[in-house]
């Protein structure tokens, strides 16, 4: 008996060593997202997650949990701090959740152009990069999810006309609902994931999204009227947990920034384009869009409800920063310089 205790220990630490020796088969990082199922978000996600796993052997790979399966954006980050998700697509509401900074991008009537939204995440990306990666999240690329409308069961060519809709506003969001509603706009929080029953039941009249993601989600069949005025661009980001990042090797997570980088340069590209079409096949459809008037009063208001959510939704100096920005960009387009 005691001579046969040395061999079994000898067996358990080859054992061991063989366990080591042998190459690691990651589990699959899991991401989740509200983009629809089978849209041109989620193709680029999944045709990304097989990218990874090429380039990497095996070693990383990408399970998604499209169309909100995974709860709103609010659950997506709170799933990814307890280490239930590992990765996600957000929109700027989602982010907004990480650091408040990023809800500069979506205030409304702030951005002219993609090009002037390009100059903007140029020169104040690296920022909020940092700003994520101090709250444990690593930004992968920009998702560009097209610019925002306003969709309604009801023609909405005025203020007035939008004042006597009840609007979708994020859950959760309380702050901002209040500010809407001291404009004299009639907010409805809700989850994201329950716009469609909203709709269907009455609860709220119009929400606010791209012409790509409403033709996508099939939303417009209950508001068949678009408003012209583009509100914002729909800036979004795949971010993953710092914590499931730092367990990847590091000549892997080259790879992977490198693949998604060009995901990133696809959307930027295919997304605008898109929206165009969109909008004329849903017009095909039924949609009618609806010219809007006194577009200088929209504006007010818009500016209006930056200067209320400056050092309130946030953070003042940043908001500041980006509008400079804006301005620099504009002088310069004036000047005729590049």
């Amino acid at each position: 008996m005691n001579r046969s205790r040395p061999a079994r220990l000898l067996s358990l630490v080859l054992l061991g060593l063989i366990v080591l020796a042998a190459p690691a088969v990651a589990a699959p990082l899991k991401l989740a997202t509200l983009v629809p199922d089978g849209s041109i978000w989620d193709r680029a996600l999944r045709e990304m997650g097989s990218d990874w796993d090429a380039a990497t052997s095996g070693r990383v790979t990408l399970r998604i949990y499209p169309g909100g399966v995974a709860g709103d954006e609010t659950d997506v980050v709170r799933k990814m701090r307890i280490g239930q998700l590992h990765a996600a697509a957000l929109t700027v509401g989602g982010l907004s959740e990480i650091d408040p900074a990023f809800a500069a991008l979506g205030t409304p009537l702030l951005f002219d152009s993609y090009d002037e939204l390009s100059h903007v995440l140029a020169a104040v990306g690296p920022e909020l990069e940092r700003r994520l990666e101090a709250k444990g999240f690593i930004l992968l690329y920009w998702a560009h999810g097209g610019w925002v409308h306003l969709f309604s069961k009801r023609p909405a060519a005025t203020l007035a006309d939008v004042r006597s809709l009840k609007l979708f506003a994020w859950a959760g969001d309380d702050a901002r609902v209040q500010l809407w509603r001291r404009a004299g706009f009639q907010p409805v929080a809700l989850a994201s994931t329950d716009i469609l029953t909203g709709l269907q039941t009455g609860l709220i009249d119009a929400y606010p999204t791209t012409p790509l993601a409403a033709l996508s989600l099939q939303w417009f069949r209950e508001t068949p009227y678009m408003s012209s005025l583009g509100l914002a661009p729909l800036v979004g980001g795949v971010v993953v947990s710092a914590s499931s990042w730092n367990r990847i090797d590091e000549a892997d997570r080259q790879e992977l920034v490198r693949i998604a980088g060009g995901y990133e340069e696809r959307l930027a590209a295919d997304v605008p384009a898109q929206d165009g079409e969109a909008i004329e096949q849903m017009k095909q459809r039924g949609l009618t869009v609806v010219e809007v008037e006194d577009s200088a009063g929209w504006k007010q208001v818009a500016d209006d409800f930056a200067a209320s959510s400056r050092g309130t939704l946030v953070p003042a100096e940043f908001l500041d920063r980006v509008m400079v920005e804006i301005a620099l960009f504009r002088e310069r387009r004036e000047e005729g310089s590049p």
